[in-house]
């Protein structure tokens, strides 16, 4: 069996929405057919491991049968945050051998921070893709620009984070081991504004100098977070299943899902029957 491909969501700031993007990435998988393992090493949060162990208790509840992740074992995450960094890391060695023989896509969510097993889960990404809001506090992370002419000025410490992890693939896999990052800009407000032309033109430039492409996020969408305590996205919804009203807005949200994991290069499958109330 081939090699899983290893998707890592990472930014070292939090509530950029790694956690959203990671579940709607895992679940268009899933519906297409894919093996996905998922490792959520935001040990204390976990919000990726627990909206897949809603998902088991909705579906059990409600009668109805859709596809799941599987999720190695790395025990109680609480306990494992407290634990020292060699046992962490042993852990998830552990964690990752079994997803590699179990899975077509190994997803790994990342914690807002520099931690060892989130440098390690970069360093054994094929992809990295990096969420970000539509705001220079994001870019801060990413890039530094002139306070007077926000013009950029270098590339900051999370840019550094992935070309560190870059030089370690090279170095375990080889040169040619590449790994593709995508920034995509998360939570977009629907109005377009001043501040997103300037934000979108120091990305532009950034990517050019550091090696990133841009990939379409998604918007902020109340159905995002309604579904969230179901364990469902927008992938799940059908006629059969639909915990909440279902309207052309969720229509929209499903194609703005289809459009990211096409910018991703990944298969998706996202179009099951859904009549949406005009």
């Amino acid at each position: 069996m081939a090699d899983p491909t290893v998707i890592v969501i990472g930014n070292e700031k939090g509530g950029a929405g790694k956690s959203t993007l990671a579940i709607h990435i895992a679940t268009a998988l899933l519906h297409a057919g894919k093996r996905v393992a998922i490792i959520d090493l935001d040990l204390r949060q976990r919000s990726m491991a627990r909206f897949f162990a809603n998902r088991i208790v909705w579906c059990e509840a409600n009668g109805q049968t859709l596809p799941n992740p599987v999720e190695p074992d790395m025990g109680d995450g609480k306990a494992l945050a407290k634990a020292t960094e060699a046992e962490q890391l042993a852990r998830f060695e552990a964690a990752f051998a079994e997803a590699k023989d179990t899975a077509d896509v190994i997803l790994i969510d990342t914690p807002g921070g520099d931690t060892l097993l989130s440098r390690t889960a970069h360093g054994l990404a094929d992809q990295i893709v990096t969420p970000m809001n539509d705001s220079f506090v994001d870019f801060d992370l990413l890039g530094t620009v002139d306070p007077v002419t926000l013009e950029l000025q270098k590339p900051s410490i999370y840019s550094e984070s992935v070309w560190e992890a870059r030089k370690q693939r090279a170095i375990t896999q080889g040169r040619h081991a590449q790994i593709d990052w995508i920034v995509v800009t998360n939570r977009l407000a629907v109005a377009a504004a001043r501040n997103r032309q300037r934000l979108d033109e120091r990305l532009e430039k950034l990517a050019k100098r550091v090696g990133f492409r841009m990939g379409p996020g998604l918007r902020d969408r109340v159905i995002y977070r309604e579904l969230f305590p179901f364990g469902l996205t927008v992938a799940d919804l059908s006629n059969d299943i639909r915990p909440v009203a279902v309207s052309l807005a969720h229509v929209a949200a499903r194609q703005e899902l289809r459009s990211l994991m096409q910018s991703l290069g990944l298969d998706a499958a996202v179009d099951a029957p859904l009549d949406a109330a005009a």
